[in-house]
């Protein structure tokens, strides 16, 4: 059975609420204070408990005397102290911060409280981010309040937890918030891990549930897919394996999101890497089953960026080029820097990491890079959050005039044919949009927060994912239309804006950032670092292996 559930919040900040309801589950009980009296006991009143803490008689005693049919939920406050202490003597422990605004906390004045929210705050968040993936996560206390139900089910979901439905009553409201001078950059550090969603453990399980029709378009259009699941830090490779069944295969890396393709190349943007793989004939007649795979791509530069929340990449006049969506640019590669900045919307006055407009895709058009999306026109720390809803913007480069504006979180721009297309994620469509007039008409609304487009024939492949729980109180027009998102690859006819296939994700990926066509390709290969083939493969100039061909054999 897996380990207890530590609920932390401050007081009267819905800690106590979503741990009762999460109690309610089958095979879960409420611990009612007993962790917290159990500690106590053994390590007195002490606030702060660290791994060194827990030493070999105490985490003996307290697994003897906590141990449980059960599995054990307890929310406390106290918990945000005793993160790596908890962690120590419950190695399979799951955490769940509930993180209410840094308003209505406690009725005291606003910079008495602020200081010390801000030192609380930093110091959980720098312990939970030393745990393993997939041990702790962030729910909205908003969220749970005004969402009870798809909020407190997400959370269940996360610890693998059948809740039943119940809800507990809410908590009385609170006054005077902290000040917000004070703990603007402190939240904005939340916010920003909020809408990274919550790392799954590895190993935890997913399945790819298509249509038969999506195999068979495969084949008739010649194609496979890449797809980056960031959240679930997978690289899927979908692939027909006959005319009736699909075959999702997937590798690891940590948070891979863009992907670009073209000429042989593959290049994958993830946490804090940009990863280059090249198709390699020879090594993909030597795999198994024989015959099989008509590509494969083995891994040749790795380029570490740092943290810069990449977002879509390209190849374009003989470079790739990133979103850097941290620094709210456009930049390159060169062997001496992190990163070239290269272009800039003409409203951000700062190059630094605050991600002012949240900058995320970008259209190549005739080998150049000629416009990107953001979802918002801002230039303060976090400021495209104000209007997610309704604030994104469509922009020109590289004179960065906003061709389109007024869009519900735009992603994935891309000129197809004779026609621009853009996907309008806050309204789950994809739409096609005139540029000249501005004007932008739906061809689809699809069941999900719609993000990476990729064409083959008269067909668009569209990425689906569940909406974030930072997304459900700013009025996003999908969560009205569909409470209950889908996370997948739709296929969209362009002619008439039907659906002519699907694949849905079940399991722990939530999340689609990029879709990408391999055209050629029906089923190829992508191989890991640590393939034992990467290992045993080499490849050198033709000129350089005749050279030696023409040498005598040493005796």
């Amino acid at each position: 059975m897996p380990g207890p559930v530590f609920v932390i919040a401050p007081l009267r900040s819905g800690g106590a609420r979503l741990a009762d309801a999460l109690a309610r589950s089958a095979g879960a009980v409420a611990a009612s204070g007993r962790i917290d009296a159990a500690i106590e006991a053994r390590c007195g009143e002490r606030e702060r408990l660290t791994a060194a803490d827990a030493t070999p008689e105490i985490v003996a005693a307290l697994r003897a005397e906590l141990a449980s049919d059960a599995r054990l939920v307890d929310a406390s406050p106290r918990h945000a102290s005793r993160v790596p202490f908890l962690q120590a003597v419950f190695p399979d422990g799951r955490f769940v911060y509930v993180f209410r605004e840094p308003g209505d906390l406690h009725d005291v004045s606003a910079e008495e409280l602020a200081q010390p929210w801000c030192a609380v705050t930093n110091m959980l968040l720098d312990d939970l981010e030393q745990l393993p993936p997939g041990s702790w996560m962030i729910a909205a206390y908003d969220a749970i309040m005004e969402q009870p139900g798809t909020a407190i089910a997400r959370v269940a979901d996360f610890l693998g937890l059948a809740w039943d439905g119940t809800l507990p009553p809410k908590p009385e409201p609170l006054k005077t918030p902290p000040s917000e001078a004070t703990t603007r950059k402190v939240a904005d550090r939340v916010r920003d891990r909020m809408d990274e969603p919550p790392a799954r453990a590895s190993g935890d399980w997913f399945r790819g549930v298509s249509t038969q029709s999506f195999p068979d378009l495969l084949r008739h259009l010649g194609v496979s897919l890449l797809v980056s699941t960031y959240q679930s830090g997978r690289l899927i490779l979908v692939r027909a394996e006959n005319a009736t069944t699909l075959n999702t295969h997937f590798r690891r890396f940590h948070s891979p999101m863009g992907i670009a393709v073209g000429n042989g190349r593959v290049a994958l943007g993830t946490e804090r890497e940009v990863w280059e793989f090249r198709n390699t004939p020879a090594v993909a007649a030597k795999l198994e089953p024989a015959g099989k795979h008509d590509a494969c791509y083995l891994p040749r530069k790795i380029h570490v960026t740092g943290d810069i929340r990449i977002h879509e990449i390209g190849f374009a006049a003989g470079e790739l080029w990133m979103v850097n969506t941290r620094f709210s640019a456009l930049c390159t590669l060169d062997a001496e820097s992190t990163f070239v900045p290269r272009w800039h919307p003409p409203f951000i006055t700062r190059l630094a990491a605050e991600d002012r407009c949240h900058l995320n895709g970008m259209a190549i058009i005739d080998d150049r890079v000629r416009f990107v999306t953001a979802l918002g026109a801002a230039n303060t720390p976090g400021g495209w959050r104000e209007n997610k809803a309704g604030g994104g913007v469509l922009m020109e480069v590289p004179s960065g005039e906003i061709v389109l504006h007024g869009l519900s979180m735009p992603h994935s721009p891309r000129r197809y044919g004779d026609y621009f297309f853009i996907l309008e994620s806050g309204k789950g469509s994809i739409a096609a949009a005139d540029l000249a007039t501005g004007r932008v008409d739906t061809i689809a609304e699809l069941p999900g927060f719609t993000r990476g487009l990729a064409f083959a024939g008269p067909f668009a492949f569209v990425g689906l994912s569940h909406m974030r729980e930072s997304n459900f109180l700013s009025g996003i027009p999908l969560i009205e239309r569909v409470p209950e998102q889908e996370c997948g690859v739709y296929a969209i006819d362009l002619r008439n804006g039907a659906i002519v296939a699907f694949l849905r994700f079940e399991g722990d990926v939530r999340e689609i950032f990029d879709v990408q066509v391999l055209h050629g390709a029906v089923y190829p290969e992508l191989l890991e670092l640590n393939s034992p083939i990467v290992a045993a493969s080499y490849k050198v100039p033709a000129d350089k292996l005749h050279e030696f061909a023409e040498l005598p054999e040493s005796t």
